[in-house]
């Protein structure tokens, strides 16, 4: 983007509201929204228009930034959760003089980074929005992190969308935020009445609004939201409150300012076109007549904040098991977790209530103000994750029962756009956790994380590989995610084992291999087994542990199938579809002599004992031997 060279920038001095120019302001953000949407042929100019006085009160008078660094840590953050709202976002920056305003008529253009909905390949953007309903619970994450790990005095501000507080993850985001007394956050309702094809359910009952944001532990106000001087004034209430956080229930009008289409429906998502020329127009004028063509001076942040340290993270102890003995993998997890944590005060862990099955309750034990209990409310717990880990203040740790994270598919969708540095283990995976049965039974939690650009997974087979599963995750930017296990299982790797990011190991082998087994977690140990009994017969089998499924080390695979008379039989505690047997499939599809056999939990599964439930449903040791002997025949 061009630098900003224009001559309406004259900034005058902070303090008081100068409301005649915040209102110009305003008008102007509106004039931008529209020849930026016109250029486009495409965006939402009404959306805009709504949040018009609002924006020129956060960005010209209430927040502290810098233009020079806009993820300044020190600076307040400010979240546009009603992402389709972009167009005024970025004018907010422009006119702040961070870019030219002639480069808003990039709106939308491929080689353009203003994106219809905005995404952090911009410098001002922290986290991506636009799937409604998520901004709320990241803004959660920053002002926590803020508020205690920080204990610094930036604030965050994000505005909601009257439409997305349909949304479930908002009122997962405010219980959270009330909880735990997050008095440096403020919501805004932009509270315009007209959802995309009808209007929202309460319409402009903001009292309802007021009750029940009230009712959820909020300091709460009603103000007409184009009124510049009762903005003003809320905004600076609002930070002398303590113990609260704030919610702005702002009433505004979709399309404000624009003639025979303010408050009317059918106008969502629709560039003005020659209705919009004209009302540029009828804008300009008035601010001709205003004379209006200075700007509140920027505030800038107090003083400065240093960067953290968060690479070349390390176990604090090295592994320490003994060879053979049985130790669950979740409990693994939970040991590296703390040790993480001894070695690094900027690693936090988080949970959805079940700390003590995925044992981030060891962490919390070390460190309890580093602990954060989200409760069970699985999509705020990754979107509070996704903010924690903005301008790089924490690594966060975030553990649920692996199929839970189902449940927050799009946070983690909208957390890869957002380019999040998050890591989330699952523990509980798969029919081997026995008695809880299927809706307990993470099972599709493979595919759903490589479905995600650029996440690693991992899914180590004993406590060594977990603990260094962990360490990697810890350095390895983005989204990773580690699946863990219920079942003891035997250490089968020394401590000094090790390990790297799509490197797998072979743990058995032979000369005389006839079949190549890919298995993780408990079906390597069920293979293990398996390979013991084959033996006795002189059938002999190649383990390989792939420790990675994401990426999956092909190179390893394919010389190991060659040795093995081309033939592989995967075995795994998940569905057929995007696990270990699709991993290895793509890996090897384009070598033409290999055969692939794929053992994987075909049905829903039941109640039962984990043994007998790996047996009914085909990847115990006695369907891996059966399964073998019918591959060689």
């Amino acid at each position: 983007m061009g630098s900003y060279c224009s001559s309406q920038a004259k900034f005058g001095k902070a303090g008081m509201p100068d409301i005649p120019a915040l209102e110009a302001i305003a008008d102007r953000l509106r004039i931008h929204s529209i020849r930026s949407t016109n250029a486009a042929g495409s965006g939402h100019p009404t959306s805009c228009s709504s949040i018009a006085e609002i924006m020129s009160v956060l960005f010209f008078h209430v927040m502290r930034y810098r233009i020079s660094n806009p993820k300044d840590p020190a600076s307040d953050r400010f979240i546009l959760s009603k992402g389709h709202a972009a167009p005024i976002l970025y004018a907010a920056w422009a006119e702040a003089g961070l870019f030219s305003v002639d480069d808003l008529l990039n709106l939308r253009k491929v080689d353009s980074d203003l994106e219809g909905h905005p995404t952090p390949r911009l410098s001002f953007v922290d986290i991506a929005t636009g799937s409604l309903g998520q901004g709320l619970s990241c803004a959660a994450g920053m002002a926590y992190v803020g508020k205690y790990i920080d204990k610094l005095n930036y604030r965050v501000y994000c505005i909601v969308g009257d439409g997305e507080s349909a949304e479930g993850s908002i009122w997962e985001a405010l219980a959270f935020s009330s909880h735990y007394k997050l008095d440096n956050l403020v919501v805004i309702f932009d509270v315009n009445r007209l959802g995309q094809s009808e209007p929202t359910p309460l319409q402009h009952r903001v009292d309802t609004y007021k009750a029940r944001l009230e009712a959820f532990g909020f300091n709460a106000y009603i103000v007409d939201g184009h009124s510049i001087s009762e903005l003003c004034k809320r905004f600076e209430e609002a930070k002398s409150v303590t113990g609260f956080p704030t919610a702005i229930i702002a009433k505004t009008l979709k399309g404000k300012k624009f003639p025979d289409i303010e408050d009317k429906e059918n106008w969502h998502g629709k560039p003005l076109g020659t209705k919009g020329t004209e009302i540029i127009k009828l804008l300009q004028d008035e601010l001709m007549k205003k004379g209006m063509d200075r700007k509140p001076a920027i505030v800038e942040p107090e003083k400065e904040i240093s960067a953290v340290t968060l690479g070349d993270i390390k176990l604090a102890e090295e592994p320490n098991y003994v060879y053979s003995e049985k130790i669950a993998t979740r409990l693994a997890y939970g040991t590296a977790l703390a040790k993480l944590g001894r070695s690094n005060h900027r690693i936090i862990a988080l949970d959805g209530d079940t700390k003590n099955s995925t044992y981030s309750i060891k962490f919390r034990e070390a460190f309890p103000y580093r602990y954060v209990e989200c409760f069970i409310a699985e999509q705020n717990l990754v979107g509070v994750a996704v903010g924690a880990a903005c301008r790089n203040r924490t690594v966060p740790f975030v553990s649920t029962f692996a199929t839970f994270f189902t449940r927050a598919m799009d946070q983690l969708r909208m957390a890869a756009i957002s380019q999040a540095n998050i890591k989330c283990c699952g523990s509980h995976c798969g029919v081997s956790i026995g008695e809880d049965g299927p809706s307990q039974m993470g099972l599709e939690d493979i595919a759903l994380f490589r479905t995600i650009p650029g996440c690693k997974v991992f899914y180590p087979s004993d406590a060594v590989s977990t603990e260094r599963a962990v360490e990697l995750a810890a350095n390895t930017e983005g989204i990773c995610y580690i699946r863990t296990s219920r079942p003891e299982t035997a250490v089968i790797y020394e401590n000094t084992d090790v390990f790297e990011v799509g490197k797998g190991k072979v743990v058995k082998k032979s000369d005389k291999d006839q079949v190549l087994i890919v298995a993780a977690g408990v079906t390597l140990h069920e293979a293990l087994k398996a390979s013991d009994t084959l033996a006795t017969e002189d059938i002999f089998i190649r383990i390989l542990d792939p420790f990675t499924i994401k990426p999956i080390d092909r190179e390893l695979i394919l010389l190991n199938a060659r040795e093995c008379g081309m033939k592989i039989i995967t075995v795994e505690d998940h569905y057929p579809e995007g696990g270990i047997g699709d991993a290895v499939s793509a890996a090897v599809c384009m070598e033409k002599e290999i055969t692939l056999k794929r053992l994987a939990v075909t049905d829903i599964p039941r109640s039962g004992p984990g043994e007998v439930l790996l047996d009914m449903f085909g990847i115990s040791a006695r369907c891996i031997i059966q399964a073998v002997k019918e591959f060689i025949q």
